[in-house]
Protein backbone atom coordinates (compact mmCIF):
# COMPACT_ATOMS: atom_id res chain seq x y z
CA UNK A 1 0.00 0.00 0.00
CA UNK A 2 2.70 2.36 1.00
CA UNK A 3 4.30 1.72 -2.46
CA UNK A 4 1.56 2.12 -4.55
CA UNK A 5 0.66 5.86 -2.48
CA UNK A 6 4.37 6.82 -3.07
CA UNK A 7 3.87 5.58 -6.80
CA UNK A 8 0.52 7.34 -7.43
CA UNK A 9 2.69 11.08 -5.43
CA UNK A 10 5.67 10.64 -8.16
CA UNK A 11 3.06 10.30 -11.04
CA UNK A 12 0.83 13.76 -9.97
CA UNK A 13 4.71 15.49 -9.09
CA UNK A 14 5.68 14.35 -12.20
CA UNK A 15 1.98 15.57 -14.10
CA UNK A 16 2.56 18.84 -12.15
CA UNK A 17 5.96 19.36 -13.90
CA UNK A 18 4.94 18.92 -17.16
CA UNK A 19 1.81 20.83 -17.03
CA UNK A 20 2.43 23.92 -19.90
CA UNK A 21 3.32 27.05 -18.35
CA UNK A 22 -0.04 29.77 -18.86
CA UNK A 23 0.36 31.46 -22.01
CA UNK A 24 1.79 34.58 -21.66
CA UNK A 25 -0.28 38.02 -23.22
CA UNK A 26 0.58 40.05 -26.44
CA UNK A 27 -0.06 43.43 -25.43
CA UNK A 28 0.22 46.11 -28.05
CA UNK A 29 1.05 49.75 -26.54
CA UNK A 30 2.01 52.65 -27.21
CA UNK A 31 5.57 53.46 -26.65
CA UNK A 32 4.75 56.49 -24.07
CA UNK A 33 4.00 53.37 -22.16
CA UNK A 34 6.98 51.46 -22.11
CA UNK A 35 8.54 51.91 -18.85
CA UNK A 36 5.17 51.93 -16.66
CA UNK A 37 4.11 49.13 -18.55
CA UNK A 38 7.00 46.83 -17.44
CA UNK A 39 6.83 47.80 -13.98
CA UNK A 40 2.69 46.74 -13.73
CA UNK A 41 3.61 43.28 -15.67
CA UNK A 42 5.67 42.55 -12.89
CA UNK A 43 3.33 43.29 -10.32
CA UNK A 44 0.81 41.63 -12.15
CA UNK A 45 3.14 38.73 -12.31
CA UNK A 46 3.59 38.75 -8.49
CA UNK A 47 0.04 38.90 -7.67
CA UNK A 48 -0.39 35.70 -9.35
CA UNK A 49 -1.36 36.55 -13.03
CA UNK A 50 0.48 35.57 -16.50
CA UNK A 51 3.46 36.28 -18.13
CA UNK A 52 2.67 39.88 -20.20
CA UNK A 53 4.73 40.30 -23.35
CA UNK A 54 4.80 43.53 -25.31
CA UNK A 55 4.59 45.20 -28.63
CA UNK A 56 5.65 48.92 -28.28
CA UNK A 57 5.29 51.50 -30.95
CA UNK A 58 3.45 54.47 -32.37
CA UNK A 59 -0.50 53.98 -31.90
CA UNK A 60 -1.00 54.35 -35.40
CA UNK A 61 1.56 51.90 -36.40
CA UNK A 62 0.37 49.89 -33.23
CA UNK A 63 -3.45 50.11 -34.95
CA UNK A 64 -2.51 49.44 -38.70
CA UNK A 65 -0.65 45.68 -37.46
CA UNK A 66 -3.60 44.83 -35.47
CA UNK A 67 -6.37 45.85 -38.78
CA UNK A 68 -4.06 43.48 -40.77
CA UNK A 69 -4.33 40.80 -38.58
CA UNK A 70 -1.01 41.03 -36.68
CA UNK A 71 -1.62 39.01 -33.07
CA UNK A 72 -2.03 40.88 -29.97
CA UNK A 73 -4.38 40.14 -27.10
CA UNK A 74 -4.72 43.95 -25.89
CA UNK A 75 -4.20 47.18 -27.40
CA UNK A 76 -3.59 50.53 -25.15
CA UNK A 77 -3.92 53.49 -27.61
CA UNK A 78 -2.14 56.85 -26.73
CA UNK A 79 -5.16 58.67 -28.44
CA UNK A 80 -8.86 57.54 -28.89
CA UNK A 81 -8.72 58.41 -32.95
CA UNK A 82 -6.47 55.03 -33.28
CA UNK A 83 -8.62 53.01 -31.34
CA UNK A 84 -11.70 53.98 -33.35
CA UNK A 85 -9.56 53.20 -36.54
CA UNK A 86 -9.18 49.24 -34.92
CA UNK A 87 -12.73 49.41 -33.60
CA UNK A 88 -14.31 50.33 -37.25
CA UNK A 89 -12.77 47.36 -38.77
CA UNK A 90 -14.40 45.23 -35.65
CA UNK A 91 -10.81 44.31 -34.83
CA UNK A 92 -11.36 45.20 -30.60
CA UNK A 93 -13.65 42.67 -28.85
CA UNK A 94 -17.11 44.61 -28.29
CA UNK A 95 -17.92 46.08 -25.00
CA UNK A 96 -13.92 45.72 -23.61
CA UNK A 97 -12.91 49.29 -24.47
CA UNK A 98 -12.21 51.28 -21.24
CA UNK A 99 -10.10 54.79 -20.71
CA UNK A 100 -7.45 53.88 -18.42
CA UNK A 101 -5.25 56.99 -18.23
CA UNK A 102 -4.33 60.45 -19.33
CA UNK A 103 -1.18 62.57 -19.82
CA UNK A 104 -0.27 66.35 -20.26
CA UNK A 105 2.26 67.67 -22.74
CA UNK A 106 5.62 68.94 -22.28
CA UNK A 107 8.54 71.19 -23.95
CA UNK A 108 11.91 69.41 -23.77
CA UNK A 109 15.48 71.44 -24.67
CA UNK A 110 18.93 70.97 -23.89
CA UNK A 111 19.82 72.53 -20.68
CA UNK A 112 21.92 75.87 -22.05
CA UNK A 113 18.70 76.63 -23.96
CA UNK A 114 16.36 75.88 -20.96
CA UNK A 115 16.08 79.48 -19.39
CA UNK A 116 15.11 80.78 -23.24
CA UNK A 117 12.89 77.82 -24.32
CA UNK A 118 10.76 78.56 -20.88
CA UNK A 119 10.37 81.83 -21.34
CA UNK A 120 9.87 82.25 -25.30
CA UNK A 121 8.28 79.09 -26.34
CA UNK A 122 4.62 80.63 -27.15
CA UNK A 123 6.45 83.13 -28.72
CA UNK A 124 8.40 81.02 -31.68
CA UNK A 125 11.90 82.26 -31.15
CA UNK A 126 14.30 82.23 -33.67
CA UNK A 127 16.61 80.53 -31.12
CA UNK A 128 14.15 77.50 -31.68
CA UNK A 129 15.00 76.62 -35.12
CA UNK A 130 14.20 73.06 -35.20
CA UNK A 131 11.15 71.44 -33.40
CA UNK A 132 10.44 67.87 -32.84
CA UNK A 133 7.23 66.37 -32.56
CA UNK A 134 5.58 63.14 -33.55
CA UNK A 135 4.37 63.40 -36.83
CA UNK A 136 1.23 65.43 -36.79
CA UNK A 137 -0.52 63.68 -39.56
CA UNK A 138 -0.52 60.51 -37.48
CA UNK A 139 1.12 60.01 -34.13
CA UNK A 140 -1.13 60.81 -30.97
CA UNK A 141 1.28 62.91 -29.27
CA UNK A 142 1.98 64.55 -32.90
CA UNK A 143 -1.61 65.34 -33.17
CA UNK A 144 -1.99 66.81 -29.39
CA UNK A 145 1.56 68.98 -30.39
CA UNK A 146 -0.57 70.43 -32.95
CA UNK A 147 -3.52 71.02 -31.36
CA UNK A 148 -2.11 72.56 -28.62
CA UNK A 149 0.08 75.09 -30.90
CA UNK A 150 -3.01 75.74 -32.90
CA UNK A 151 -4.76 76.62 -30.15
CA UNK A 152 -2.03 78.97 -28.80
CA UNK A 153 -1.46 80.44 -32.13
CA UNK A 154 1.81 79.56 -33.02
CA UNK A 155 1.14 76.49 -34.93
CA UNK A 156 1.71 78.36 -38.42
CA UNK A 157 5.34 80.28 -36.67
CA UNK A 158 6.65 76.73 -36.30
CA UNK A 159 5.11 74.52 -38.67
CA UNK A 160 7.92 74.93 -41.19
CA UNK A 161 10.06 74.02 -38.60
CA UNK A 162 8.98 71.30 -37.49
CA UNK A 163 10.93 67.51 -37.49
CA UNK A 164 8.44 64.81 -37.25
CA UNK A 165 9.08 62.06 -35.94
CA UNK A 166 7.69 58.02 -35.88
CA UNK A 167 6.72 58.31 -31.88
CA UNK A 168 7.26 60.11 -29.17
CA UNK A 169 10.46 58.86 -27.67
CA UNK A 170 12.33 59.67 -30.89
CA UNK A 171 11.00 63.59 -30.56
CA UNK A 172 12.95 63.39 -27.05
CA UNK A 173 15.80 61.17 -28.75
CA UNK A 174 15.76 64.01 -31.21
CA UNK A 175 16.63 66.50 -28.24
CA UNK A 176 19.45 64.34 -26.94
CA UNK A 177 21.20 63.72 -30.02
CA UNK A 178 21.03 68.01 -30.95
CA UNK A 179 19.08 66.82 -33.93
CA UNK A 180 16.36 69.44 -32.54
CA UNK A 181 16.33 72.55 -30.20
CA UNK A 182 13.30 71.40 -28.40
CA UNK A 183 10.75 68.86 -28.85
CA UNK A 184 7.14 68.80 -27.87
CA UNK A 185 6.61 65.01 -25.94
CA UNK A 186 4.39 63.61 -22.52
CA UNK A 187 5.85 64.59 -18.83
CA UNK A 188 5.81 60.91 -18.36
CA UNK A 189 8.91 60.80 -21.41
CA UNK A 190 11.01 62.88 -18.83
CA UNK A 191 11.52 59.86 -16.80
CA UNK A 192 13.56 58.53 -19.92
CA UNK A 193 15.55 61.56 -20.57
CA UNK A 194 19.08 61.27 -20.36
CA UNK A 195 20.02 64.92 -21.72
CA UNK A 196 17.19 66.49 -22.53
CA UNK A 197 15.17 68.69 -19.40
CA UNK A 198 11.98 70.15 -19.16
CA UNK A 199 11.52 73.39 -20.04
CA UNK A 200 7.90 73.86 -19.39
CA UNK A 201 4.70 71.50 -18.69
CA UNK A 202 1.30 72.08 -20.33
CA UNK A 203 -1.03 72.48 -17.30
CA UNK A 204 -4.12 69.67 -18.24
CA UNK A 205 -6.32 72.37 -18.33
CA UNK A 206 -4.36 74.04 -20.85
CA UNK A 207 -3.61 71.17 -23.13
CA UNK A 208 -5.63 69.06 -25.10
CA UNK A 209 -7.59 65.79 -23.48
CA UNK A 210 -4.99 63.09 -23.54
CA UNK A 211 -6.61 60.19 -23.21
CA UNK A 212 -5.08 55.88 -22.84
CA UNK A 213 -7.77 53.45 -24.35
CA UNK A 214 -7.55 49.88 -23.90
CA UNK A 215 -9.04 47.37 -25.11
CA UNK A 216 -9.21 43.40 -26.01
CA UNK A 217 -8.40 42.51 -29.08
CA UNK A 218 -10.68 40.25 -30.75
CA UNK A 219 -8.75 37.64 -32.42
CA UNK A 220 -7.03 36.94 -29.21
CA UNK A 221 -6.86 33.62 -28.65
CA UNK A 222 -6.60 34.37 -24.70
CA UNK A 223 -9.45 36.48 -24.22
CA UNK A 224 -10.10 35.84 -20.64
CA UNK A 225 -6.76 36.23 -19.55
CA UNK A 226 -6.49 39.42 -21.45
CA UNK A 227 -9.85 40.76 -19.72
CA UNK A 228 -8.03 40.01 -16.64
CA UNK A 229 -5.39 42.43 -17.35
CA UNK A 230 -6.92 45.10 -19.01
CA UNK A 231 -9.00 44.81 -15.39
CA UNK A 232 -6.02 44.80 -13.53
CA UNK A 233 -4.68 48.06 -14.97
CA UNK A 234 -7.89 50.19 -13.36
CA UNK A 235 -7.31 48.18 -9.88
CA UNK A 236 -5.49 50.23 -6.84
CA UNK A 237 -1.95 48.54 -7.19
CA UNK A 238 -1.56 49.22 -11.04
CA UNK A 239 -3.37 52.79 -10.37
CA UNK A 240 -0.41 53.76 -7.98
CA UNK A 241 2.16 52.56 -10.45
CA UNK A 242 0.21 55.04 -12.96
CA UNK A 243 0.52 57.93 -10.80
CA UNK A 244 4.50 57.17 -9.43
CA UNK A 245 5.29 57.39 -13.30
CA UNK A 246 3.20 60.92 -13.92
CA UNK A 247 0.05 59.68 -15.50
CA UNK A 248 -3.12 61.11 -15.27
CA UNK A 249 -5.07 58.77 -12.99
CA UNK A 250 -8.82 59.29 -12.95
CA UNK A 251 -11.49 58.59 -10.12
CA UNK A 252 -12.86 54.56 -11.64
CA UNK A 253 -16.06 55.19 -13.40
Amino acid sequence: MLIRVQAVALLCSLTALQAPAPEPILVAAAVSLSDVLEEIAAAYAAAGGARVRFNLAGSNVLARQIVNGAPADVFISADEAQMHVVEKTGAVLAGSRVDLVGNQLAVVTTPERVDMVREQFLRAPPGIRRLAIGDPAAVPAGVYARRYLEQRGVWAAYESRLVPTTNVRAALAAVETGSVDAAIVYVTDLAAARAAVLALAVPVADGPRIVYPGAVVASSRNQAAAKRFLAFLREPAARAIFERHKFVVWPPS
